[in-house]
């Protein structure tokens, strides 16, 4: 039927018609005790969502968003993609069509997005801030964005109130060396239960593929630590220096995206005169480029065990496939893809190398190529030495794998070569601010995994004991893994 029939049949404020959601107290429980579970152990436990992008200067000027398009549809790459797929025009995606606009074209074609995550994210979304229980459509799509817009003018709709109306109790947001971290001291001096913290993450810092764009960052480096950089020593003091400015402001994590973690033996090629000679204006190969980066990661690395930080490694991404639209529109756009990139020899010899030397630190390795799920579940276990629970982690189902799919395949890999219960969670790794409730998800599709295998026979109906490793794997893991104190 098509949305004007079902709007005349039972109008927008009849309660049979706003039946027709989808998104009911036992969404993704398919049994009993799956209900039980998350219900009783799982849904009220506060969110330690430790990978993001959100902006922290939204965060700490506690902002409030004119309409529902800037805090939804701004920068939801997500989004973007299926848009063009559906032959939507660019001016109602990043161009300069109105936001009331772009948000009824969101709208029109949310219904052929069915079975794609999106679907299920977005009457979340709805359903979670701002209690819409509607299929969003084009016939409702105007009103709808005016109860949104309407809410968000409210003191509870903003930022720090999104947060909270989850349960957030701390959000990690994504800083790059250079940053100054004045929006983290702006926000620790209110008077918020919330904690703002952040994450160390250096790409740029070694992006050398961007050969001007690194010898401009080099230029910011030394404007930022007052050290003049004219050799690898220099370099390599000036991040050691952004590193312990960033501890001194509350930091424990850091974060790498890398298609793949690159891995040589120190001395293939001579490191001190790759630096020099990007200095004086020559081009590295692809080979010295990756020893550079293999190099600087070591040395990162051995700093990040120096202070105690947990790391991480995002890896798999092929990124800026599309050039013409790369170019046209810009970086992170929707143009990056799964890459199938050969990850576990290097890998493995990569946290070797720190291994043994005793300087690997709590480490997350996460995957984007599904058929390396075995791959990443299986490497954790060879540097998990005893000294702390869980020390080298599998993470979460990311980007194009954070969908039931990609999470139920992500929790099977990690049950059966792994230990699940030991898992540190669920993140978002979003830069919206309505991307939370991708946590009750994630949770409802844990607590229906286990339950199921109750229900089959497959795991003892012993509720309290699962509940706890359900409330350990949703929260308690991370509190006690990451030292957000």
């Amino acid at each position: 039927m098509h949305d004007s029939y079902l709007q005349c049949i039972f109008g927008r404020n009849n309660k049979q018609f706003k039946l027709k959601t989808f998104i009911t107290d036992n969404f993704l429980l398919n049994s009993k005790t799956s209900e039980k579970l998350y219900h009783d152990f799982a849904k009220k436990l506060p969110i330690i969502d430790y990978h993001n992008h959100l902006n922290p200067k939204e965060i700490a000027e506690n902002v409030q968003f004119d309409n529902a398009t800037q805090v939804w549809l701004s920068g939801d790459h997500y989004k973007w993609r299926a848009m063009r797929t559906l032959g939507v025009e660019e001016k109602y995606i990043t161009g300069e069509a109105t936001d009331e606009e772009k948000f009824i074209k969101w709208a029109e074609i949310l219904k052929y997005t069915i079975r794609n995550p999106l679907y299920h994210w977005t009457h979340l979304e709805l359903m979670r801030y701002f209690k819409v229980d509607e299929i969003l459509s084009k016939s409702n799509a105007k009103s709808i964005y005016n109860e949104l817009s309407n809410k968000l003018n409210q003191e509870s709709h903003r930022t720090i109130g999104l947060l909270e109306q989850q349960n957030v109790e701390v959000v990690c947001t994504t800083e790059d060396p250079l940053d100054n971290l004045q929006y983290h001291k702006t926000f620790k001096a209110k008077e918020v239960d919330m904690k703002l913290s952040t994450a160390f993450r250096p790409d740029e810092a070694y992006a050398l593929e961007d050969y001007e764009g690194f010898l401009s960052y080099i230029e910011k480096l030394e404007i930022a630590t007052k050290i003049v950089i004219n050799s690898y020593d220099d370099y390599i003091e000036a991040l050691e220096k952004r590193i312990i400015f960033f501890h001194e402001n509350g930091c424990r994590l850091c974060d790498h995206g890398l298609p793949y973690l690159p891995f040589f033996e120190t001395g293939t090629y001579k490191i001190k005169k790759l630096f020099t000679n990007v200095k004086n204006g020559k081009q590295l190969s692809q080979s010295e480029i990756d020893y550079f980066k293999c190099e600087t990661l070591k040395h990162l690395c051995k700093l990040y065990h120096k202070m105690g930080w947990v790391q991480q490694f995002h890896l798999g991404p092929l990124r800026n496939v599309n050039s013409r639209l790369v170019n046209l529109i810009g970086k992170n756009s929707g143009f990056d893809s799964i890459g199938d990139f050969s990850q576990a020899l290097n890998l493995g010899k990569f946290l070797n190398h720190l291994d043994k030397e005793d300087q690997l630190t709590k480490t997350i390795i996460y995957n984007l190529n599904p058929s390396d799920n075995e791959v990443f579940a299986a490497m954790i276990g060879n540097f998990n030495d005893g000294t702390i629970k869980g020390k080298v982690q599998f993470g979460a189902a990311w980007w194009f794998l954070d969908q039931k799919d990609g999470i139920e395949k992500q929790l099977n890999a990690l049950s059966n070569i792994g230990l699940i219960s030991c898992f540190v969670g669920m993140l978002t790794d979003s830069r919206s601010f309505l991307s939370f409730p991708r946590h009750e998800y994630f949770r409802r599709v844990l607590c229906n995994m286990i339950g199921n295998d109750v229900e089959k026979g497959e795991l003892p109906n012993d509720i309290p004991f699962l509940g706890e490793i359900i409330q350990d794997i949703c929260y308690y893991n991370a509190k006690n893994y990451f030292d957000f104190d």
